[in-house]
């Protein structure tokens, strides 16, 4: 999501995924005993935790759905969807964001930049960084930076709130400060944050002594640092196919692309046929294990 040529949030939705706000339906295998929630099956053939069964739901029940929550893949395990009875304001084809027009493609840039920054998990701020990791519990941000820590702490806010919208993070966040041994020191630390994730549905606690500060907002899916946590081959892949097709706008027969081994298994025909037919270009892919993984790349030729 783009204001003028200013990123204000990213997400990335794959073709084909179940995402929140789909409307389905599925038959109810379980119905766990003494709760109100189940397990249902959905038409597809994967399962979806179900919240607020109604009393009088059986098991065999075909019920009307709705996703409040993506399934999830994190290190270890797969989370399941989570689903509701669904209501009259269910929507069959959830838009990314809620307001604004769609484009044929970004500015030069714009969204490398955001790609690359989740793909090292971190963001720079003036006088340090700072790092974010995905765990089970909680996706963790860490402040590093020298120099007086209310100034880093202040500096980062920042950095921090452009995370969350640029990463897609929710659920329970935790961010680590320095250290602020001053009550007015953290305090002034969380109106900063107050004035910054103004207009952010979240709740969050006060810093406490050791510069710890939790976030909890809704989760609907996976964050762009748990795709690269858990498929970043398949993160890589669609970077290089569009990096592809921005190298395409030139003069040449072919279009030569230049990718590490372990990606070229991850490139589908499909996908390939469709730069093809996009570019209007023969396209051509070679291996090099001397490139990283994120670093593929495409140049147009004559043969």
């Amino acid at each position: 999501m783009l204001e003028g040529e200013r990123v204000l949030a990213a997400r990335i939705i794959w073709p084909g995924e179940l995402t929140a706000g789909t409307r389905c339906t599925g038959k109810l295998a379980t119905k766990l005993k003494g709760t109100r929630r189940g397990v249902a099956m959905l038409d597809d053939g994967t399962e979806a935790l179900v919240d607020h069964l109604p009393p009088a739901a059986t098991e065999g029940q075909t019920l009307d759905l709705l996703i409040t929550r993506a399934p999830m893949t994190e290190r270890g395990r797969f989370k399941r969807a989570q689903a509701r009875i669904a209501g009259a304001e269910a929507r069959a084809a959830p838009a990314p964001f809620p307001s604004g027009r769609k484009v044929h493609r970004f500015p030069a840039g714009l969204w490398e930049d955001v790609w690359h920054s989740a793909s090292s998990a971190s963001l720079d701020f003036p006088g340090g960084e700072i790092l974010v990791s995905v765990t089970p519990a909680m996706t963790l941000i860490d402040v590093d930076g020298t120099g007086d820590g209310r100034e880093i702490a202040l500096a980062a806010v920042s950095a921090i709130v452009q995370a969350l919208r640029w990463f897609d993070l929710g659920g329970n966040v935790g961010i680590d400060f320095p250290t602020l041994g001053a009550k007015a020191d953290r305090r002034a630390v969380d109106d900063a944050l107050d004035a910054a994730l103004a207009g952010w549905p979240h709740e969050r606690t006060a810093m406490n002594g050791f510069g710890f500060v939790q976030l909890v907002a809704r989760l609907e899916g996976p964050s762009m640092l748990h795709r690269f946590a858990t498929a970043r081959l398949g993160m890589a892949a669609r970077m290089a196919l569009r990096r592809a097709e921005i190298a395409a706008e030139g003069t040449g027969r072919v279009l030569l692309l230049s990718v590490h081994p372990a990606l070229k298994a991850k490139l589908e025909e499909v996908w390939l046929d469709e730069l093809a037919r996009r570019t209007g270009r023969e396209i051509r892919i070679e291996t090099d294990p001397g490139l990283a993984i994120e670093a593929a790349h495409a140049q147009l030729v004559d043969a």
